[in-house]
């Protein structure tokens, strides 16, 4: 995440996002940064439009949390519980069992 971070702090700072300007911030923070990553998200946010990345994201993240309760409500509400019928057990059926049971 400090990577995304150090892109963030350098866009909005509205310096180029670099893998030396992402270092520095990296190391001012105190990271012990690996150049892969650091090349790795540079490479990854060219040709990318933050401002409007930002503001699909804002967009979205509200929806999301939206559908999130109701999500949540579904998952809480029991299961249609199906109950098994029962046999049906005549009169005689049932005296028969009782004796047996009393002799």
């Amino acid at each position: 995440m400090e990577y995304i971070y150090s892109a963030m702090v350098l866009y909005s700072a509205g310096k180029d996002i670099t893998e030396d300007a992402v270092q520095a911030v990296l190391s001012a923070a105190g990271v012990d940064a690996d150049a892969a990553k650091i090349k790795a998200l540079v490479a990854s946010l060219e040709g990318v439009d933050i401002k409007e990345a930002i503001a699909s994201a804002a967009v979205a993240a509200p929806a999301a949390a939206a559908a999130a309760p109701a999500a949540a409500a579904a998952a809480d509400a029991p299961a249609a519980v199906e109950e098994p019928e029962e046999e049906a057990v005549s009169e005689e059926e049932a005296a028969a069992g009782l004796s047996a049971l009393f002799g």
